[in-house]
């Protein structure tokens, strides 16, 4: 008989992995910053989301534990709150206005597409970035 023994941070961080992998093509393709969420410890995302950011690179971005305190302005915080929990308790994608922090600072507005997405029977929040003003 075998058992997965693995610890559960390694098999998350493999859940994000196997997704970014199968998603490599839109992320890397894409005009849009796109990140995959699975929890404030667990997530990766395009360059181009990093660098909106203000980070040097996806793997700095990732590296950063949370994501509404260190990214979403607190005005914008509970929307996305709300729009995280009805994609993973409901099933339900939506658009939304949010307003991020910069890690060197600053703040900006866009529009975020945000939609649940399963893999090996895990939810993930998509989030699109378009519609940016600086």
């Amino acid at each position: 008989m075998s058992k997965n023994l693995q610890k559960p941070e390694a098999h998350h961080e493999e859940l994000v992995k196997g997704l970014y992998d199968q998603m490599k093509m839109i992320l890397d393709s894409s005009e849009q910053p796109i990140d995959i969420y699975l929890d404030d410890n667990h997530k990766a995302c395009n360059s181009r989301f990093a660098a909106l950011l203000g980070c040097k690179s996806p793997q700095e971005w990732a590296e950063v534990k949370g994501f509404l305190d260190p990214y979403v302005a607190e005005k914008s915080q509970e929307t996305v709150a709300t729009a995280y929990w009805d994609a993973m308790k409901k099933m339900i994608g939506s658009t939304i206005q949010v307003t991020w922090k910069k890690k060197g600072g600053g703040t900006f507005d866009s529009t975020v597409i945000f939609v649940p997405m399963a893999y090996r029977g895990h939810l993930f929040a998509v989030h699109f970035v378009s519609n940016v003003h600086k």
